[in-house]
């Protein structure tokens, strides 16, 4: 396929789409990311402007076009144990915290734009080696929620699957023995004991959250950079209603609460900061 010419009017035209759709804020000069990562999809429509392809997309008929044009545009950069501090903070601060309040409780997180999983079963990781530490810890019930809007990257978090690359970015080769089973030459499968606690769900932060319940812990990282300042003022006004009095806040290293700061109280971690939702 020929380089694809992207005119500003056709371009600026799929930009409103995908803000409209994934609250993605694209951003101005991005045609080329745009044509090299919607190639395949012009080629497998036979597609030849971006124009053609945002109306096909906009068909009511075409949902499955329209996915496609969204998992290939969503970034999906994650590590296990990204960052460390938040895991870290979890084991030696949060955990303990929640036991001696509530032995026995049972506890809830989100893991807000999980990508593959990673997130999540790091979560799920760290949850397990506090419990196997600490008798006292060995009654409390913990649920992981992780959501994403790509389907398609959805369907490999289920699996709990990972190839070579996957695996070793942040996973040690003492967690990879504890908590992995080799299924191929090159591929490993999260066991039963982490993949357990975790369920994964389609979601657009842009929609409502209350079918998800109220959490005690929301880890939402790495995201919110994408999204216009109001769409992201609205996600966390809607975090801070879905948290439990008290309830804890995760956002990237390079992130803030932005305007609903009032919302929040920011908690050093040291490194790092976590966020404690106010009453």
């Amino acid at each position: 396929m020929a380089a694809l010419n992207i005119g500003a009017e056709e371009f600026q035209e799929f930009r409103d789409f995908l803000q409209v759709v994934a609250g993605i804020d694209l951003g101005q000069n991005k045609q080329y990311l745009v044509a090299t990562r919607l190639r395949r999809i012009f080629q497998d429509y036979s597609c030849s402007t971006l124009a053609e392809l945002t109306a096909l997309i906009k068909s009511p008929s075409k949902h499955e076009v329209k996915q496609k044009v969204i998992d290939v545009m969503t970034t999906n950069e994650t590590f296990w144990f990204r960052d460390t501090y938040p895991f870290d903070y979890m084991k030696s601060t949060i955990l303990p915290t929640l036991n001696k309040e509530n032995p026995g409780g049972r506890f809830r997180l989100w893991s807000a734009a999980c990508s593959s999983g990673q997130e999540a079963f790091s979560l799920s990781m760290i949850i397990d080696e506090y419990m196997r530490d600490n008798f006292s810890a060995k009654k409390m019930l913990w649920e992981i929620v992780g959501t994403d809007l790509s389907s398609a990257i959805l369907d490999k978090a289920k699996t709990g699957e990972y190839d070579r690359l996957s695996i070793s970015r942040g996973l040690s080769l003492e967690r990879l023995k504890q908590y992995f089973d080799k299924v191929e030459d090159d591929t490993w499968r999260a066991k039963p004991s982490i993949k357990s606690r975790v369920n994964f769900r389609s979601l657009n932060l842009q929609n409502s959250f209350a079918s998800l319940s109220r959490f005690d812990i929301i880890f939402c990282r790495n995201v919110l950079i994408y999204f216009s300042a109001d769409l992201k003022k609205d996600i966390l006004t809607r975090m801070h209603a879905q948290l439990r009095p008290g309830g804890i806040l995760f956002l990237g290293s390079s992130e803030s609460l932005g305007g609903a700061s009032g919302l929040f109280e920011m908690v050093h971690c040291n490194p790092g900061v976590m966020y404690r939702a106010k009453k």
